[in-house]
């Protein structure tokens, strides 16, 4: 099964099931994940900042491709209400401008 580790949030080592979102698998996992919009692609809340396995996601959806062309999500960013892990292993952190204030993150 295809994982998710995001550097920055201990503990974050997770399997991502065949179909599931990111963040629904972050959530599965009981990890709390900022999503403003309630996970529908109307935002960037939920973006993580990919380090390795970029090309592992499914391609960029239409709302994720809108918010590159208004500089709003970078091209290493990823929506994960959005993004699908169906192969392969994904590294990233979650960007300091989305992290929850009761949330404990590493360096």
């Amino acid at each position: 099964m295809p994982t998710l580790t995001v550097q920055n949030l201990p503990g974050a080592v997770l399997s991502v099931p065949a179909g599931a979102t990111l963040l629904a698998a972050l959530q599965a996992a009981g990890h709390d994940w900022m999503h403003a919009c309630g996970a529908k692609g109307r935002c960037t809340t939920c973006r993580l900042e990919v380090s390795g396995g970029l090309d592992h996601l499914t391609p960029p959806t239409d709302a994720e491709l809108r918010y590159r062309v208004a500089g709003r999500l970078q091209p290493h960013e990823r929506l994960t209400c959005q993004a699908r892990l169906p192969a392969g292993d994904v590294t990233g952190r979650t960007p300091e401008a989305t992290k929850l204030p009761h949330q404990r993150y590493a360096d």
